[in-house]
């Protein structure tokens, strides 16, 4: 559980969104509760932004399209406005289920953790939910950021909690969908206490995923993180 002298304002949380109109409402709503929610809208065609402004977030624009251009905006926004000590990652699909939010933040609120990532594997994926492609895809990242840094992750989920200072010095930068591998790498490689809490993991609430909903996204998806993954375990070990 969160603690109860835990400061609602001391959480940030950035749901990184495009065209997702259809779910972002009750996304926001049920995670408005636990912190400050900052909707990191990424060029939205629809009204995602101001379902999201209406549901009680607040709405950033980034218009170059991006996972990790959006959670930028979100992080950006964050450090400017918003002083916060925790920083939470939620997809704005309704996948993420916000019962998992106090075991998520709980191991950095108790001062345990740096980074917690919510992994639906050793969590309760729903059938479906988690399609063959992104399990192999988990298990092939995971093993060689182990190899490398000697880390141990099950996961890339979405649903994660880090420290806010630890965010803001990570240097994140990939803009695509290399941006959660990237984090990961880049908290082994600095040695933060890294862990990880099983989430349940739940099939989109409307329309179809942008990565794994096609061929072609699944296969971009895949490359850039093998890319991402490529780059920073050619560096020299103990360097972000």
């Amino acid at each position: 559980m969160i603690r109860a002298d835990t400061r609602r304002d001391s959480i940030g949380i950035i749901i990184p969104a495009f065209n997702e109109q259809e779910a972002i409402t009750s996304v926001v709503k049920s995670f408005v509760p636990y912190g400050h929610v900052v909707v990191a809208d990424n060029g939205s065609t629809d009204a995602t932004a101001v379902s999201a402004r209406d549901a009680g977030a607040t709405v950033v624009h980034e218009p170059r399209r991006g996972y990790g251009q959006a959670c930028q905006a979100g992080m950006a926004y964050l450090q400017r406005q918003h002083a916060c000590e925790v920083v939470v990652f939620v997809d704005g699909d309704g996948s993420d289920d916000p019962a998992d939010f106090p075991t998520v933040v709980g191991p950095i609120l108790d001062g345990r953790a740096d980074l917690v990532i919510g992994s639906r594997v050793l969590g309760r994926a729903l059938p479906g939910a988690m399609l063959p492609q992104a399990r192999v895809g988990n298990w092939l990242a995971t093993h060689l950021i182990r190899l490398r840094y000697g880390v141990r992750f099950t996961d890339l989920g979405p649903f994660r909690a880090i420290r806010a200072e630890a965010l803001w010095e990570l240097g994140m930068s990939d803009p695509t969908f290399g941006w959660t591998v990237e984090m990961q790498l880049r908290a082994a490689a600095r040695g933060l206490r890294c862990t990880e809490v099983s989430v349940a993991y739940r099939k989109r609430q409307a329309g179809r995923s942008k990565v794994t909903g096609t061929i072609y996204g699944t296969v971009m998806a895949s490359a850039i993180i093998l890319q991402t993954l490529a780059k920073h375990m050619r560096r020299p070990r103990g360097s972000a």
